[in-house]
């Protein structure tokens, strides 16, 4: 008995620890418990690069996100990826990593901008298969930045050249916008007060075909659930691209000339 009495202590004890744990960590109690097909990523803060950020900032790692990317495309359980991003932007290289790590997944992915998606922020968002932005939310463009050391030579500004270029051509080539309409919206002056940019608001950025919808939380659920649903059908039988009829695949006896649905002899 006095085992037993034992062992209900320590499991209490350890119950306690894991609420006050989840108390610190999320502000609750209990996390609700749910088995979801879909696994939801978060980039908030800022994106953390090379170099490591003040212990104040709220940061996302890369190298956190890339290995759950990794594991995401490998577990059989996840039907598909759902990223919500509130950031500031961060490191570019570190950014365009996780954008291209996120595109070249199999599974079905989609995008919800809450807040901001700013800076390197609007190539993760562009990344996934289906973007949706909340209606108060903003995206700002603006041209790359370099911090630290820099030296005033001709092939300093040839290499933002050449960054600058990464980010336009992965941005055009995963949304609608046309690659001059960016590049205007980039190096717009007069709308930010402290720099060369634009800021889209919610709608501005569909209507110009950087984000393919405005929504929520439900309907970046629905749309995954539409995704998965469409990959999971079972495949048409597919054809020889020349012979576009069932027939090609039937015995020879039936594809002579004459048989209906061809027109010609044995191929």
């Amino acid at each position: 008995m006095d085992f037993e009495y034992q062992n209900q202590n320590e499991q209490s004890a350890l119950e306690q620890k894991a609420a006050i744990q989840s108390i610190r960590q999320l502000g609750q109690m209990n996390v609700p418990d749910h088995t979801s097909p879909y696994h939801c990523l978060t980039i908030v803060g800022q994106v953390e690069g090379h170099m490591v950020l003040p212990p104040r900032n709220k940061t996302t790692k890369y190298e956190h996100i890339i290995p759950q990317l990794v594991a995401i495309e490998q577990n059989p359980r996840i039907k598909g990826l759902l990223i919500v991003l509130n950031t500031v932007g961060g490191d570019i290289e570190a950014g365009l990593a996780i954008a291209e790590m996120v595109k070249s997944m199999s599974k079905p992915s989609v995008s919800l901008v809450l807040g901001g998606g700013h800076s390197i922020g609007v190539p993760i968002a562009v990344s996934a298969d289906y973007s949706f932005i909340s209606e108060t939310a903003t995206m700002t463009i603006h041209p790359i930045r370099l911090t630290g050391l820099v030296i005033g030579v001709p092939q300093t500004y040839e290499y933002l050249d050449k960054m600058q270029d990464r980010m336009i051509r992965f941005i055009v080539g995963n949304s609608r916008v046309p690659e001059g309409q960016l590049r205007e919206m980039m190096f717009r002056t007069g709308e930010l007060v402290r720099d060369v940019g634009t800021v889209l608001i919610g709608e501005d950025a569909v209507s110009v075909g950087l984000i393919d919808e405005i929504g929520g939380l439900y309907s970046a659920i629905n749309k995954l659930d539409q995704m998965t649903q469409v990959v999971s059908a079972p495949k048409a039988p597919q054809y020889h691209s020349k012979y576009q009829t069932p027939g090609y695949y039937q015995p020879n006896y039936q594809r002579q000339s004459g048989y209906p649905g061809h027109t010609g002899g044995i191929q």
